[in-house]
């Protein structure tokens, strides 16, 4: 078999860029018996080269001039992050005729349409399967995988950070913030967690996926985001309770040629398989027309796991070069299949609510009839006799599934009830 060599430059030598390189020289061979096309380093180009990242770079590869990786390479891979600089890149790159692989969701979900629309023009290859859950070929599954399916759902657990955390809180009844603390201290958390506590690294993923799925560029504004900052134990001890776990869930649907998106704390049964996915691992449930429900599992995250996903693009990229058939399979392909994106108000779903009430004659006749004046029917209820040193006990509630925008009717009259003590508490179930 007839091996050729296709040049890599590298931008961006963090922690992922060491693991690419890494990869690539220790497993070039492998990939040359696999594939027939040798991967080898041309460049790699970081403002920071002196640092040791515990991987030996050949002499003459380590550049401060991402201009000269672009200028060297048949594919380079971006791998700064960040929205403005990395996109110069990619569309510098794109622009010179070459080739990209990114593991920048950030970038991709604010403007992937843009990017997809450059390599289209200049007929070159944009591949991206790092950017979402890690070393888990879900992309390649959604592009290539089941490109004959109708795509009617995908779940997503795609945040190792908020997984670990609801592992552990629900594991050894900690407090959220007491284990945010120690995820931060593993390196689990970075020291502003925002990004994954609040939901937005999820929603990056979730507009990409849904892109893929429906093969239109939707972007990031519609997907609702909800995190786990507000989190409390008693929700997670509760959902047991009703045989439910508590996930951070990217939630992707289509229905009637209507498209929902969100990321929430959602409650799934437990005896599902993505219910029993725990620490800092990911899983992504897609159910096909034809397929049905397959899931895919493994580390979202971490330097070998990115760096695996990013090399298996590579050689994507490089077989393609090799045998003179670019845009094989184009990264995103635009359709325009569906009407329009959901709000939330105009959804359905089932729901989980926990109010705090005097424990007094009358409450659950009163909230029950509100819920009903509202067309919402109580599927479950659970009042323990435990009261709080208030007086008040916790009355916790699921649904059948109703309208989001009768819900939060029904909640803004539930507020003004003197028997109701506090906010209620709201979250969504999925049975999945």
């Amino acid at each position: 078999m007839t091996v050729k060599e296709i040049k890599i430059g590298i931008i961006g030598f963090g922690t992922v860029g060491a693991g690419v390189a890494a990869n690539i020289l220790a497993n070039s061979d492998v990939i040359a018996s696999r594939a027939g096309v040798k991967l080898v380093l041309a460049k790699v180009a970081d403002l920071d080269i002196t640092t040791d990242r515990g991987v030996r770079i050949p002499e003459g590869v380590l550049t401060t001039d991402a201009a000269e990786a672009i200028r060297e390479a048949d594919i380079v891979v971006e791998l700064v992050g960040g929205t403005t600089v990395a996109k110069k890149f990619i569309l510098d790159a794109i622009r010179a005729g070459k080739p990209v692989v990114t593991a920048n969701k950030a970038l991709l979900a604010l403007h992937g349409e843009e990017i997809f629309s450059a390599a289209e023009a200049a007929g070159v290859d944009v591949y991206y399967e790092a950017s979402v859950a890690g070393g888990i070929p879900i992309i390649k599954a959604l592009r290539e995988g089941l490109v004959s399916n109708r795509i009617h759902r995908i779940y997503g657990i795609m945040n190792g950070t908020c997984n670990y955390i609801l592992t552990r809180m629900e594991n050894e009844g900690a407090d959220f913030n007491t284990v945010l603390a120690d995820a931060q201290k593993l390196g689990y958390a970075e020291a502003n967690p925002s990004l994954d506590i609040d939901g937005f690294d999820t929603a990056h993923k979730t507009a990409i996926l849904a892109a893929l799925a429906f093969g239109e560029w939707f972007g990031l504004d519609p997907v609702h985001v909800e995190g786990i900052r507000d989190l409390e134990l008693a929700d997670l001890r509760y959902a047991e309770e009703l045989g439910y776990r508590i996930k951070l869930l990217s939630v992707i649907k289509e229905s009637e040629g209507n498209v929902q998106m969100s990321v929430r704390p959602t409650l799934i049964p437990r005896n599902t398989l993505l219910a029993n996915i725990s620490d800092v691992f990911n899983g992504v449930l897609v159910e096909g027309d034809t397929v049905g429900q397959t899931l895919f599992y493994g580390r979202g995250a971490g330097r070998n796991a990115t760096a695996s996903a990013v090399v298996a693009d590579l050689t994507d990229v490089a077989i393609n070069l090799a045998v003179g058939s670019v845009r094989r399979t184009p990264a995103f392909r635009s359709g325009k299949l569906f009407r329009r994106v959901l709000t939330m108000e105009e959804s359905e779903s089932r729901f989980y609510l926990r109010l705090q009430v005097r424990d007094c004659p009358g409450v659950i006749a009163s909230i029950a009839q509100i819920l009903a004046d509202k067309s919402i029917s109580i599927s479950s209820l659970i009042q323990h006799e435990r009261r709080e040193a208030d007086g008040t006990v916790a009355l916790v509630i699921l649904t059948h599934s109703a309208a989001e925008k009768s819900l939060r009717a029904a909640l803004a009259e539930l507020a003004t009830l003197s028997i109701n003590q506090s906010p209620v508490k709201l979250m969504r179930i999925e049975d999945i």
